[in-house]
């Protein structure tokens, strides 16, 4: 199986084709349900499924975040000290340098991001037999990744079977783009399975190779992955998903090297995920009018007996 063959479409389980609505029948890659404002939209009905990485994001706590959080803008706040004492004198640069020190995490999740969609697109290649582009080698910040992304690759025998592929799951109400599937022989071989077994895979690129940067909710997702109904091929085909093993693979990736990394994505992951999709839920509906208005007095004698 590949993202790259068409093959013939599969039906959705009976729960989803029961909300459907007759619409105008979408052709091609317009039948792959894009993200929008934490939803996939299935085209041609009126079924919208939770993206996956809304639900956990809503969901699951990140105490670990808050802390990164912390540590980047005391880091920033020295590296940058006198400028910052300076504009605190000024009250027309004060508000400017704030807004800058606060916003530090947003500016090293772009820089992530950049590097993340470089990766992306590297293994976009790889699957389809593309070269690749010479922007990411010729970059100095991007570069390193690119060539510990390709190490790994040819030292552990990785054969790609598909990547940035949308999957979901319309009985539990859920969708998402897993990174990549693909085998390896040798990683067969050291998890004692079969040396076709099939892989969930992603990439992670923060933290540092002898520090965290692979936390388990990266498991949650794709215990979810795995769990998927169905899945979309690029040319917009709908087929079953197709069976992967319950340990999936994250690879580390840093300037200074890279690592695999085994992460359980089993059925017993799978119910941690469903109940944070509960929580997540919560958040998104009700938790809205949990909270009511204060009480007040009445304003008369009568009232109160009343």
């Amino acid at each position: 199986m590949t993202t790259t063959t068409a093959r013939a479409g599969a039906s959705a389980p009976a729960a989803g084709r029961r909300s459907r609505k007759p619409k105008s029948e979408p052709t091609g890659t317009d039948r792959i349900p894009k993200p929008s404002q934490g939803w996939y939209r299935v085209p041609g009905t009126d079924i919208k499924l939770r993206r996956v990485t809304t639900i956990l994001s809503q969901g699951f706590p990140k105490p670990q975040l808050v802390f990164w959080a912390a540590n980047l803008t005391a880091a920033d706040a020295f590296a940058t000290l006198p400028k910052l004492v300076a504009a605190s004198l000024r009250p027309e640069d004060k508000e400017e340098a704030y807004d800058w020190l606060r916003k530090g995490h947003i500016r090293k999740k772009d820089e992530r991001g950049e590097i993340g969609g470089a990766v992306h697109d590297v293994i976009e290649a790889k699957v389809l037999g593309a070269p690749i582009p010479e922007s990411f080698l010729s970059d100095e910040e991007i570069a390193p990744f690119i060539d510990h992304f390709l190490r790994f690759v040819s030292e552990w025998e990785i054969e790609f079977e598909a990547s940035e592929m949308t999957v979901g799951n319309f009985a539990d109400g859920w969708a998402g783009k897993l990174d990549y599937l693909f085998r390896s022989r040798l990683i067969a071989r050291l998890l004692k399975v079969p040396p076709q077994t099939l892989f969930i895979g992603d990439t992670k690129t923060g933290g540092e190779l002898d520090e965290k940067g692979v936390y388990p909710e990266a498991g949650a997702q794709m215990s979810a992955y795995r769990r998927a109904e169905v899945a979309w091929l690029r040319d917009g085909t709908q087929i079953p998903m197709p069976k992967v093993h319950d340990v999936g693979i994250v690879l580390h990736l840093r300037p200074e090297g890279y690592r695999p990394m085994p992460l359980k994505c089993g059925d017993e992951v799978y119910e941690v995920f469903r109940h944070v999709q509960q929580v997540a839920e919560f958040q998104r509906v009700l938790a809205k009018s949990v909270v009511g208005e204060a009480l007040t007095l009445p304003a008369t004698t009568e009232e109160r007996a009343a």
